[in-house]
């Protein structure tokens, strides 16, 4: 059981950066509104990542995390996955707020444009808070990465390697 959350904890992790990264590349490639055709198809194929790349992998690490506290009992009490928990549930909820909500929306208006009912003109919000968002989640991601890798030990390990010299 461990082996299996490890490893659906890391393709999880895998995924939500790998969104993350391509979610910041189209971003980096939107026109102005006014190319309303690609515009609209980027922010399309945005919306579509953050829904079906996004989403499932950052709620597929959380549970497997939890799972994996649950089921290790070495876990209970280590300082640095209660950590990881603080800033997984960071993630997962500056990731629903900050940028699944704002990419479905984008591109559900994006589409509204193509048909026809809502001005193009209303697609020119501000794209600053956007960027800014994908970069803190995907930092966040990344130290609760190095975090697990690093594994800093406690006190408690240390003054009991101590006394055993």
């Amino acid at each position: 059981m461990r082996k299996t959350l490890k490893f659906l904890h890391t393709v999880g992790a895998i995924g939500y950066a790998g969104a993350a990264a391509a979610l910041l590349v189209l971003h980096a490639q939107l026109p102005d509104p006014e190319d309303l055709e690609r515009f609209a198809t980027l922010r399309m194929a945005m919306g579509a990542v953050a829904e079906r790349i996004l989403l499932p992998s950052i709620a597929l690490v959380l549970v497997s995390g939890l799972l994996a506290m649950a089921f290790n009992r070495a876990f209970h009490n280590a300082g640095w996955v209660w950590l990881k928990l603080i800033f997984g549930v960071l993630v997962f909820e500056g990731t629903l707020v900050s940028v699944q909500a704002p990419m479905q929306r984008a591109a559900l208006q994006a589409e509204a444009a193509l048909a026809g009912d809502v001005p193009a003109a209303e697609l020119a919000a501000p794209l600053g808070p956007e960027w800014g968002s994908l970069w803190v989640v995907l930092l966040l991601a990344i130290f609760n990465v190095v975090l697990g890798v690093w594994r800093p030990r406690g006190r408690r390990r240390e003054a009991a390697a101590g006394a055993a010299d």
